[in-house]
């Protein structure tokens, strides 16, 4: 007699153009089938559902077949394994486990039934094709990148509410529907996995849709990006040290958030945030795709203590926000005018001009001021200055490459012979950063040319002539009031200085390096390539 274990989330295929399945951690061949006793097109399994067309054998050797529930007339995909019992005892428990996660961004999953000599996992037929596929035909645009990483944050966050964790989010797990409807499929998590991998992986996602390059180690961590099978997706792109090149290096035309964003998922020195909280932010973004917020918006820090809300913010949220805000200033000044007139006391020459709504909004009653929230400075050419106490003056130029967001070029230092401490010549060397007025900073990004630089922030409040006696009286001055935590020899390109969580306003910011990497020369030598600044 069959036995039904209970739903599953295991394989998919799509009506049309069928997609490998099963191959999250991706297999480069197959698996030889057994297929004793082999179903034929026609077949009935469990007395309600009928094989129409074998598709494909899948990357764990079952069978996929795309059927028909004779019962309630809707197309299937049927995954068999053969034989059944003990070896296909890991298919049924992610089935049943499965079957306690509904969510629209997860494939359905209908029924897993044991026969002994075979089990079969029966599932929703999905038309369309995976991210995989459809990244080979293009890179997506940023806004559909953003929702496809949005609905696979959200299929995440519904696996981990229950606990569990899919362990294997992927190009060719992600499928997109010819409605356009975004699902996770296979999850087949082990021991190695947690919700941080998932977490990563998400932001690999994001980098392949952007890019069409896989992220093997960061977004897989732990395993070197190779668990199960060796994966045939290009890697990402790296420079001569291995770092991962930004997506906005790799293809014009990617929203500096989107970057951050994307490069944040994928840096081992940030933790994570939690995966509904990730959701949030991603439909935030995706809400707000069409109204061209990308660029205007703070990135998510990751490094902060305690995000406002793990709640995912309702679409259109700002604008309910903003009309209910407006209402709000009419209505007080409907009751003010009102009062007035009926106590007599609205004529000219008894009172002066009432409040209006666009006095009452520079004051504040309408809602929080603009500038509570972080945003990404405009910093100036003029603003930024090196600091060379113990230089010649032949690296002072061209600082303003910092923060001219571009990437592609920097200042840099100059090449040094002997050791990182610039060849034993001096104490270190930076970029002064000159706000224009006190801002309550709250983080500051420095992507840097090379790993293994060692570099700190600062602040004071003088800045003395731009000369070697100017710069040996202001290095002092703010050695002592460090910004954020130091980075010693790091591994990454990209430095975030996140700020106390205080409303410390800060004028003046020094980039200060210390220890310079080799480069293949076997020289020393570090370039600054972008500093980004956000601030209240």
């Amino acid at each position: 007699m069959p036995s039904s274990a209970g739903p599953s989330i295991d394989t998919i295929t799509e009506g049309g153009r069928v997609t490998q399945v099963g191959e999250g951690q991706e297999a480069d061949e197959a698996a030889p089938v057994m297929t004793f006793g082999a179903p034929a097109v026609g077949e009935i399994l469990a007395e309600r559902y009928e094989l129409a067309e074998h598709i494909n054998d899948d990357s764990a050797g079952r069978q996929v077949w795309r059927g028909v529930d004779v019962v309630l007339r809707r197309p299937v995909a049927v995954v068999l394994r053969y034989p059944g019992g003990d070896s296909a005892k890991e298919m049924l428990q992610a089935a049943v486990a499965a079957s306690r996660v509904i969510h629209p961004s997860l494939v359905g999953v209908y029924d897993a039934i044991d026969e002994e000599d075979r089990a079969y996992v029966v599932r929703e037929w999905v038309d369309g094709q995976s991210l995989r596929e459809l990244v080979a035909e293009g890179v997506l645009d940023p806004a559909r990148a953003t929702s496809v990483a949005h609905a696979v944050a959200g299929a995440v966050a519904a696996v981990h509410a229950t606990g569990m964790v899919h362990g294997n989010v992927h190009p060719g797990t992600v499928m997109v529907g010819d409605d356009s409807r975004v699902v996770l499929s296979d999850a087949r998590s082990d021991g190695a996995d947690t919700p941080e991998t998932d977490i990563r992986a998400i932001g690999g996602i994001l980098y392949y849709a952007l890019t069409g390059h896989w992220p093997h180690a960061e977004a897989s961590p732990g395993n070197g990006g190779t668990r199960r099978t060796r994966s045939t997706l290009p890697d990402a792109v790296r420079d001569a040290n291995g770092a991962i090149a930004a997506p906005r290096q790799v293809r014009a035309g990617i929203p500096t958030y989107l970057d951050d964003l994307t490069m944040d998922l994928l840096d081992p020195q940030l933790a994570v945030p939690s995966s509904d909280v990730l959701a949030a932010e991603l439909g935030r973004l995706d809400t707000a795709a069409e109204e061209q917020y990308l660029e205007n918006t703070g990135p998510l820090r990751f490094t902060a203590t305690e995000p406002e809300s793990t709640e995912p913010a309702p679409a259109g949220g700002r604008k309910i926000a903003v009309g209910v805000a407006a209402l709000l200033v009419i209505a007080v000044v409907g009751l003010l005018l009102g009062i007035r007139a009926l106590s007599g006391g609205g004529t000219d020459d008894q009172a002066g001009p009432g409040p209006s709504a666009s006095s009452s909004s520079q004051n504040g009653s309408a809602g929080p001021p603009a500038e509570s929230k972080p945003v990404k400075l405009d910093i100036k050419a003029n603003q930024v200055r090196v600091v060379d106490p113990d230089g010649t003056g032949s690296e002072r130029d061209h600082a303003e490459r910092a923060v001219d967001g571009d990437t592609e070029q920097g200042w840099e230092t100059e090449s040094y012979r002997g050791s990182g401490s610039f060849g034993n010549t001096k104490q270190g060397m930076g970029i002064l950063i000159d706000l224009k007025e006190p801002r309550v900073v709250t983080s500051v990004q420095v992507q840097l040319s090379a790993s293994g630089a060692s570099a700190a922030l600062y602040t004071g409040d003088i800045d003395p002539p731009a000369t070697k006696d100017g710069d040996k009286q202001l290095v002092p001055a703010y050695l002592t009031h460090p910004v954020g935590e130091p980075f010693e020899n790091y591994s990454g390109t990209k430095m975030v200085f996140s700020a106390p969580s205080s409303e410390t306003k800060y004028r003046y910011l020094l980039f200060w390096i210390t220890n310079l990497p080799k480069n293949d020369t076997g020289r020393y030598k570090i370039g600054v390539q972008e500093i980004t600044v956000e601030a209240r």
